[in-house]
């Protein structure tokens, strides 16, 4: 089975990934990705047998401790999915929300729980860190994909994965290594607040370090990749380099009219 994302994301690339594949390299040594999110592209080329060995990061801690959970420890994930307490009801959701779990495997069962039941999918933390969107009301949500854990699993066991802030991350990329960055994006409006899935937000001064990470990758001879918004700040930084513009539909709003096409821009330096 070809494994495919486990959890829905803010600014995940599902829609995109024909688009981010046609301007991928066609070789490349090592893989970094140091905003992993749900890896679309990642599964993708795996899929495509393009991936010998992976370096994947993510500043949120949790979506990286679940796919440690998944990569060492799958079967015994899948128990503990299967069991009741995990029943996708109003009652049972706030109970799993307010919980803390006692060990990684719980904790990334209730992290992959709230995250199909959950309000649209989103995942955003308060100022304390904790999780605090609303029940979803989906019918059927499907809380265990026992066959994509497996797969996900499989996927991962040659790779690294990292919580770490995206300068380290990339530290180990050498000329010929092909390295994609999907930041949260530039925000087009004050009130796009579903970036936030970490405490931290990201500014525009992380913007600028990550411009400057590009240039230094460049220069090294990586192969480099960047997805963003597409807005006058992000053209004027990447100016020089190739800007390739695409039509992505945004899946994750709170406001359903927000939900459309959108226009991104994919930037390359080959």
């Amino acid at each position: 089975m070809q494994p495919k994302p486990f959890v829905k994301w803010a600014g995940g690339k599902r829609q995109l990934v024909h688009e981010l594949l046609k301007y991928s390299p066609q070789e490349f040594n090592n893989y970094f990705e140091p905003f992993f999110g749900g890896g679309a592209l990642f599964f993708e080329l795996y899929s495509k047998n393009k991936i010998n060995h992976a370096f994947l990061n993510d500043f949120n801690k949790e979506l990286i401790t679940a796919y440690k959970v998944i990569k060492e420890q799958p079967k015994e994930l899948i128990k503990e999915l299967s069991s009741e307490k995990y029943k996708a009801d109003e009652k049972t959701f706030y109970k799993i929300r307010e919980n803390q779990p006692v060990n990684s495997i719980e904790q990334t069962a209730r992290f992959i729980y709230l995250n199909r039941t959950a309000f649209n999918g989103l995942y955003r933390v308060n100022s304390k860190g904790q999780f605090n969107v609303p029940f979803g009301k989906y019918k059927n949500p499907k809380i265990l994909d026992k066959e994509n854990i497996l797969a996900v699993s499989e996927a991962l066991q040659k790779d690294e994965l990292t919580s770490v802030d995206f300068e380290k991350a990339i530290e180990k990329a050498k000329k010929g290594d092909f390295v994609y960055f999907d930041p949260p994006y530039q925000r087009l409006e004050k009130t796009a607040s579903f970036t936030k899935y970490t405490i931290n937000d990201f500014t525009e001064k992380d913007q600028e370090r990550l411009r400057d990470c590009f240039r230094k990758l460049d220069k090294k001879g990586c192969y480099i990749m960047l997805s963003n918004s597409y807005t006058k700040f992000i053209l004027d930084l990447y100016k020089g380099y190739k800007i390739h513009t695409v039509m992505a539909t945004r899946l994750i709003n709170c406001k359903a009219e927000k939900r459309g096409k959108i226009k991104e821009v994919i930037i390359t330096n080959y």
